[in-house]
């Protein structure tokens, strides 16, 4: 993932910074609690598609 792209990339809904999971290749709003996928390198920053993470996945970041 391009630290330059990582930078400037927030969340859709609230605009919060967004974490990097390299592990998982997805990108993490606290605030929202949703885990964006990344495929191919390209962030898939559509509310629609990402992944709602448990309280449990929240207080491990």
């Amino acid at each position: 993932m391009d630290a330059k792209l990582l930078e400037i990339l927030v969340c859709p809904l609230c605009k919060s910074p967004l974490i990097y999971q390299k592990s998982a290749q997805e990108l993490i709003c606290k605030a929202d609690r949703l885990a964006f996928k990344i495929a191919d390198d390209i962030p898939v920053m559509l509310v629609d598609e990402a992944r709602t993470l448990s309280v449990d996945e929240i207080e491990k970041l």
